[in-house]
């Protein structure tokens, strides 16, 4: 009977906290290695951290970095579009939850995906002989070590661990993650955040923030939001195993100066933030307003309160045929809209250089600060206030 538990012949509660602390290093090993590390370069590990966390992968999900790595980088590429390999705006939320890893599987097949997106993956003599060639090894040694130390009730063990990758990073942060939940910032795509407190997807539920700053080694935001893989990654700084090459640069309030680069620079770091704040400061209060005497059409105000401060891209026709006959009736909210647009062209004409993009900027103030509008006007002088603080 001794043999039927294994090695370590656990009671049922230890079984269950061995299995949830082996699926926890999982999700540390994806969240820390895989997306921070080698998909967006935010955080540099120690060669001793950073071979741990790739045997682990290999040995507990068959996980080949450059496959996952090139997969993840196209999907913050074409973002819930036709292109995007597990959006659940385009196959809809039960699939991506029910057969994310199956998406992912199929995704990774596509050679073209893997040699543009994958590149700047380890390639040494390991990852060449041992990982990529025989990626299921591992799990298959798992299986013969969960059986050994926990015995028959190992293969549950080594079930659940199994479904560490395909459920909760595969199906609910792809999935979840881009459908359900808070939105800090409006980026072009449908990202969201599952929960203000990343634990069980380790940190991973914060997507909207991820999206609005894909470089960034911290997840966090808001001061009541936790992101537990920031937690593991400074414990590991303590230790000197790990240094975040980047994080989301915190803005400071300065005395108003000319518009300049350092601007500019400001605007196009936190452009989200930006499109969030002029739609507190200028486009709530005149829709507000305007809500109070139109009581005909409140729906409608209500629903643009909501829409204009999203990006033209996240507008569907329909939403924007009844947007615009709201924006005809309107001249103020006409007005601060097209600022709005225009605000929005400056960041992504990425082919003009900075003195043409200053001068853009420049150029939006003065017209703001004519334009007679009081809330837009505000916005303006805060524009030039605004600055990114020194480290």
């Amino acid at each position: 009977m001794h043999y039927f538990y294994g090695l370590l012949n656990l009671s049922l509660w230890q079984y269950i906290v061995v299995t949830l602390v082996l699926m926890h290093v999982t999700v540390i090993c994806i969240t820390l290695y895989l997306h921070r590390t080698a998909a967006h370069k935010a955080l540099e590990l120690h060669p001793i951290a950073e071979h741990f966390f790739r045997f682990w992968l290999w040995f507990a999900t068959a996980t080949v970095t450059k496959e996952w790595v090139a997969i993840h980088r196209k999907h913050h590429s074409t973002s819930d579009t036709k292109d995007d390999p597990h959006s659940p705006q385009v196959y809809g939320l039960k699939k991506v939850l029910t057969q994310g890893y199956e998406l992912y599987k199929k995704e990774s097949k596509n050679k073209e995906t893997i040699s543009r997106y994958g590149q700047g993956t380890p390639d040494d003599w390991i990852e060449r002989h041992v990982y990529t060639p025989h990626s299921s090894l591992g799990i298959g040694i798992l299986f013969i070590v969960d059986l050994v130390l926990f015995g028959v009730p190992g293969i549950t063990v080594w079930a659940v661990q199994m479904m560490a990758q395909p459920v909760l990073a595969a199906g609910i942060i792809n999935g979840l993650g881009h459908y359900v939940g808070y939105r800090n910032f409006e980026t072009p795509d449908a990202s969201t955040n599952v929960m203000p407190w990343g634990i069980i997807a380790g940190g991973e539920e914060l997507h909207n923030n991820h999206h609005a700053f894909g470089a960034s080694a911290k997840l966090s935001v808001r001061k009541f939001e936790f992101d537990i893989g920031w937690m593991y990654i400074r414990v590991l700084q303590f230790f000197k195993l790990a240094k975040p090459r980047r994080v989301i640069p915190k803005l400071e309030q300065t005395q108003a100066k000319d518009i300049d680069v350092s601007t500019l620079t400001t605007l196009l770091t936190h452009k989200f933030h930006f499109l969030k704040q002029y739609g507190e400061i200028v486009i709530k209060p005149i829709v507000s307003k305007h809500m109070a005497k139109d009581k005909g059409r409140r729906h409608l105000w209500r629903e643009a309160r909501v829409w204009l401060n999203r990006g033209e891209e996240r507008i569907d026709a329909q939403t924007r045929k009844r947007l615009q006959t709201l924006l005809s009736s309107c001249n103020e909210l006409e007005v601060v809209y097209q600022f709005k647009v225009r605000l929005q062209n400056i960041w992504t004409k990425a082919v003009a250089n900075n003195a043409e993009l200053v001068q853009q900027l420049k150029q939006w103030c003065v017209d703001a600060e004519k334009a007679g509008i009081k809330t837009l006007k505000q916005f303006s002088v805060q524009l030039a206030t605004l600055s990114i603080a020194k480290e």
